[in-house]
This record gives structure tokens, C-alpha cells and sequence, in this order.
């Protein structure tokens, strides 16, 4: 059944990206509506909210490149939907294409998982459909993932810094909704410049206690940030202005398009040379890395290592020095007379698009029975301006 569904897109609907997304996710409304009609009696209540309305918020809110990224036609990438509901985005991005990962839990999801058990029977569908409670130690199926969904889940969570995290390291690009605020209960304006994370008390929240932190956007985007997330694009619906953490009239929802930067050290393509990354995201290199920096439209730009120096390396060699070249030519080399943290700066040549950075340290550590590597330097952040 699931392939007599599958929705077609020909090369303009491909590059229509998200509104053509937008239009075929109408049209699929028709196909869970059948097949919900088709199970009289199913014994149990539907999620009663509209899943598939979310595209068109992400429709409203992606900009330029950003709109064509998630297309009408998945050719297999990897699709990772968190706190499914009854499915219905996951059957239909499945149906586009994608090959999609379904995680809610039975104690949490509305019916106990059993309207999505229920579709996906119904569909012949495919989608992996897997029970995984958040609030617990937890292990996130499968990946990498080319797309997470993380609609209206972040503030039903306990530890949301963790789950971020965890999610940074396990897809590539994420599309999530979550519920702000610009005023506390009472109404007094929450500070513009202040990071908040406002503490839901068990009832003060829809009498629902599984509600917990409700960001101010500051907050949000600051936790964003710390757990490796760049916000390509935001849009915020809802009450724009009055919003607050506990009443109903006043709900506001942020969406955000965001591209994880947990091991990829920003929108650069890592070449040779690069160990696999750490806990925390940066990454020892081999003596000699490279990476590709994609094309700036013929302007100005400069590139900027975030690096450390163990004291490992600086007691074995009393010094570090790197040199390095961008599309052959050379640039000005660098010398480091401490351990710790630095921040190598170098002009990239004007006029250049794809620009081809090598470097090379001129001493490094071998290895050893501790540790099999030659290691380089510690890369932590790559930025270009």
C-alpha cells in the first residue's frame, strides 16, 4: 500500500524544495484520514493535534539555499522523527522518499503508541518505529541522520541540555519547535539580554506535569549554541508579544532550522588529516590536515582556528609552529610559545570561491602505547568571516 502512495516529484517540484513539501503533505492528509476511517472503534483516542501543520511554519520560516534542502524527494537520506505521535510526518516524509526512524515512548505519547502501531499497519509502511524514553539514560537508534525532527518535545524534558547534545552528534541538520517566553507569570517583560530558563511548576502548565522548561529566546538560542547548534533560520508564531510560560492565550512557539557543528567544526569539509572528535566536539589532527572552506562570492573573507596546546606537546617540543597554504599559496606561518588556548587568524586571498587549506605542524606528538595516533594540534572551532 505504501507504494501505491508514494508521492512523485518531477525536477521543478525539486527545486520548489520545501513548498512543494508543503503541497504534498496536503494532499497526504487525504491518505491518513482513509486509512484512521478505515479502523472503526480502534480502542484508543488519536493524537488530536495536527503534526503535518508544522511544515507549514518551517515553509514560513526557511530562507534562500535553506528551502531546497529538504525536497520532495528523499532518495534514501536518513530522516530521524522525535516524539512521533501517531506518525503521520514520519509516514509521509517515508513516502517521499526518506528513510525515517520514529522515537516516542508507550508512558508519554498520547495513546500509548498505539495510533502510530496502528498506521503503520495499515500503511505497509516501513518506518522504524522505536520506544526510547528522553528523560532517562539513553542511547539514540541508528544514525548518522541527514534531518531530526524535534517538534513540541524540547520542553516536556527534564534534562533538554542533554537530549540537545546528544542530538548535536547524531544528525546534520535538525528542524525543532519548542515553547517561549517574554514574560513571566504576572506579566513583568523578562530581560532582552539575559539567557532564562523558566521552571514549570507540575500543574501551573495545562495541569500537565510533564511540561518543565519554558526558554526565553535569548535562553534558547544561548542553549542552542552551547550544545552545538547553529540556527541557520528562526521564526517565532503565536503571541509575538505578550507570551509567557503558563497560560494558554498566551502561548508562543519558536521554530528553528539548525546545522550541527558537534565534530564538523563549522560549515567547512574536513579533508585529511582529522582524528575522529571528542567528547566535546573538537579534534586532534594528524601533523599534516586539510579542509575545503565552500565559495564566498568573490569577497574578502578571513578564517579563524580556535586551537589548544596540551602541555604534553609544549613540554615534548618547547614550542608549535604551523604553516600553511590556501590554493598553493603560501600564508604567513605561526609559532606558539605556550600551551593553552589560541586562535590562529589568516586573510584568505580575495576573489577566491572554493578555497583549499592545508596545514602542517612542524613537531608533533608520535605514537605510543597510550595512544596509536599522531597527534598534531587540537583543533576546536573553525570560523570563517
Amino acid at each position: 500500500m505504501m507504494d501505491a502512495m508514494r508521492a512523485g516529484g518531477g525536477s521543478q517540484d525539486a527545486t520548489r524544495g520545501i513548498e512543494a513539501v508543503c503541497e504534498m503533505a496536503e494532499r497526504y492528509r487525504e491518505v491518513i484520514c482513509r486509512a484512521r476511517l478505515g479502523m472503526r472503534n480502534p480502542g484508543f483516542e488519536w493524537y488530536p493535534y495536527d503534526t503535518l501543520a508544522s511544515l507549514g511554519h518551517c515553509n514560513r520560516m526557511l530562507r534562500g539555499a535553506n528551502r531546497t534542502m529538504l525536497g520532495p524527494r528523499g532518495e534514501g537520506r536518513r530522516v530521524l522523527d522525535l516524539g512521533c505521535g501517531d506518525g503521520e510526518l514520519a509516514f509521509f516524509l517515508e513516502s517521499l522518499g526518506y528513510r525515517v526512524t520514529a522515537v516516542d515512548h508507550p508512558v508519554y505519547n498520547h495513546n500509548g503508541l498505539r495510533g502510530a502501531r496502528a498506521l503503520k499497519a495499515a500503511l505497509g509502511s516501513a518506518v522504524e518505529l522505536v520506544e526510547l524514553d528522553l528523560d532517562r539514560p539513553f542511547q539514540l537508534p541508528g544514525g548518522p541522520y541527514d534531518f531530526a525532527f524535534f517538534l513540541g518535545t524540547l520542553y516536556h524534558l527534564r534534562n533538554p541540555f542533554h537530549m540537545l547534545e546528544e542530538l548535536a552528534k547524531h544528525a546534520a541538520h535538525c528542524f525543532l519547535s519548542t515553547r517561549i517566553a517574554r514574560r513571566f507569570p504576572g506579566g513583568a517583560a523578562m530581560p532582552k539580554d539575559v539567557a532564562l530558563a523558566y521552571l514549570v511548576d507540575e500543574t501551573e502548565l495545562n495541569n500537565d506535569e510533564s511540561n518543565y522548561f519554558v526558554f526565553s529566546e535569548p535562553g534558547l538560542r544561548l542553549a542552542l549554541k552551547r550544545t552545538y547548534w547553529d540556527v541557520l533560520d528562526f521564526l517565532s508564531v503565536g503571541d509575538t508579544r505578550h507570551s509567557d510560560p503558563v497560560r494558554a492565550d498566551r502561548d508562543e512557539r519558536a521554530f528553528c532550522f539548525l546545522r550541527s557543528r558537534f565534530g564538523r567544526l563549522a560549515n567547512v569539509e574536513l579533508l585529511e588529516g582529522w582524528h575522529a572528535a571528542e567528547g566535546t566536539g573538537w579534534r586532534w589532527t594528524a601533523g599534516e590536515f586539510s579542509f575545503r572552506i565552500p565559495g564566498g562570492g568573490g569577497r574578502a573573507r578571513t578564517v579563524a582556528l580556535g586551537l589548544f596546546i596540551p602541555d604534553e606537546l609544549m613540554a615534548a617540543h618547547g614550542g608549535v609552529a604551523l604553516s600553511g597554504t590556501v590554493n598553493g599559496a603560501e600564508l604567513e606561518p605561526a609559532e606558539f610559545r605556550r600551551s593553552g588556548a589560541h586562535v590562529l587568524v589568516r586573510p584568505l586571498p580575495e576573489g577566491v570561491e572554493d578555497a583549499l587549506v592545508r596545514f602542517r605542524a612542524r613537531a608533533t606528538l608520535a605514537a605510543d602505547a597510550n595512544d596509536s595516533r599522531e597527534r598534531g594540534v587540537v583543533v576546536t572551532s573553525i570560523t570563517v568571516d
